[in-house]
């Protein structure tokens, strides 16, 4: 079974998950262009998307990965890989 999270934008698109953030808000950036991050909230019937900047994205994923190697959790490689993938 994969780990791999994805969500369908009305505008942009496939969006894939980058890194858990804050206050139940996730991180997605497009499939395609990898430009544009979000922040997205899911809540019963209804996703709300939040553009932020690069930095911002990037910011956050590297606290994610900080929060992982602290815990020793099983998911740092993924989310290693995915913050390689994105942001290097």
């Amino acid at each position: 079974m994969s780990s791999e999270r994805y969500l369908n934008h009305p505008t942009f698109g496939m969006l894939y998950q980058v890194s858990p953030g804050n206050d139940g808000r996730d991180i997605y950036a497009t499939l395609y262009a990898q430009k544009m991050f979000f922040l997205v909230e899911v809540r019963q019937r209804e996703i709300f998307f939040e553009v932020i900047p690069y930095l911002d994205a990037r910011n956050q994923a590297e606290l994610n990965l900080q929060k992982a190697r602290r815990k020793g959790s099983a998911d740092l490689s993924k989310w290693d890989n995915l913050f390689k993938q994105t942001f290097l």
